[in-house]
């Protein structure tokens, strides 16, 4: 890279959080829905529709046009959607979930991500919320995270499941485990996409979580075949299963943490037991051009979720389960041609059995 594209590249750092803030603004003042309901409207008739002075509204405006989000018609002063017309409702929907996970729970901490590294903790969370520990705990007490968090986690492992259960054989009449299940909505997609006569699911997670879990399961018409063994993973994991599923976990933790876990896991299975992985992995070279998760994660996790943690290549993932005791015998790696184009994230499932 020449010095001047090195400059250039730099650039391209420097605007990225006017760049966010300025679009996602668009979104949140009702512009966009304003020239949705009606085109062509000038920066004094936006300015009037949304509250907001005409001089401020253009301001925002030119970025879109920019970018060919928007349309403007130098005749008229009118704007209109360009390629946010073409843009199906259901995709910008999971878009702008994102956005909105992006500014509640990143913007803010990330002020503090050289501390949160040095410190290993979420250090801003203690400066702006008072809160002295991790996000999957803060969501507890702060209700805007909460509602910010809870929705993106919800529509992300909505895509991803299904994948995931269709790359994973569990047999019929099955003992599963699922690990660190939170409040059940694993162990309801467990029994529901791979039901079979006899398929037990059990979910495993802190004691005070079990309330909540069995309720869903009431809800969900599977208290039948579902259960709740409260517990810490760090300490010990239940004996009896078959199979043990690992989903939207490891990447919380380090390698010593995640080692211990499935340390914990390997003693828990008999010889043959099987335990499924579900991790987002960076490619081996991170330059590829699918390296998007480098993009995110790695200040996500550190800035602002945990203080630890993240993606982890694939070569990494293979190699923790090996040293644990387990022989992987199976691995797939979402396609990115075919998830959509704005997932950040590129999932895999290891399918690992205990050796001998």
């Amino acid at each position: 890279m020449t010095p001047e594209a090195t400059l250039a590249r730099f650039r391209d750092y420097m605007v990225g959080p006017a760049r966010f803030m300025n679009l996602l603004s668009c979104f949140e003042l009702g512009l966009i829905d304003a020239l949705r309901e009606q085109p062509g409207l000038d920066a004094v008739a936006l300015g009037n529709a949304v509250g907001a002075k005409p001089d401020a509204v253009e301001q925002l405006l030119h970025l879109p046009v920019k970018e060919g989000f928007l349309a403007y018609d130098a005749a008229t002063g009118g704007y209109s959607l360009d390629a946010l017309a073409r843009l199906p409702e259901a995709d910008l929907q999971r878009v702008l979930v994102f956005l909105d996970l992006v500014k509640v729970t990143m913007l803010r901490q990330l002020f503090y991500l050289t501390e949160s590294v040095r410190e290993g903790t979420v250090v801003g969370l203690k400066e702006f919320y008072g809160y002295d520990g991790n996000l999957f705990g803060a969501v507890a007490e702060h209700k805007d995270l909460r509602e910010s968090w809870a929705t993106a986690m919800d529509a992300g492992t909505a895509r991803v499941d299904p994948w995931f259960f269709d790359n994973v054989d569990i047999p019929a009449g099955a003992r599963v485990l699922d690990l660190a299940g939170n409040t059940g909505l694993g162990a309801i997609n467990t029994y529901r996409l791979k039901s079979s006569p006899g398929l037990r699911v059990t979910t495993f997670d802190l004691p005070e979580k079990e309330q909540e879990c069995l309720e869903n399961f009431r809800t969900h018409g599977v208290a039948e075949h579902c259960s709740f063994l409260g517990g810490d993973v760090f300490e010990e994991v239940p004996t009896g299963f078959d199979i043990v599923l690992i989903r939207h976990f490891f990447t919380l933790f380090d390698k010593s943490e995640v080692l211990r876990i499935l340390r914990n896991v390997n003693k828990s299975l008999d010889v043959g037991g099987q335990v499924n992985v579900l991790v987002p992995v960076y490619q081996d070279d991170v330059r590829d051009h699918d390296s998007r998760s480098v993009d995110f994660y790695p200040a996500f996790f550190l800035g602002c979720a945990m203080g630890q943690g993240g993606p982890q290549k694939l070569s990494s993932w293979s190699g923790w389960l090996e040293e644990c005791g387990f022989e992987v015998t199976k691995v797939i790696v979402e396609d990115p041609a075919a998830i959509p184009a704005d997932a950040l994230p590129l999932q895999a499932v290891l399918t690992a059995r205990k050796a001998a």
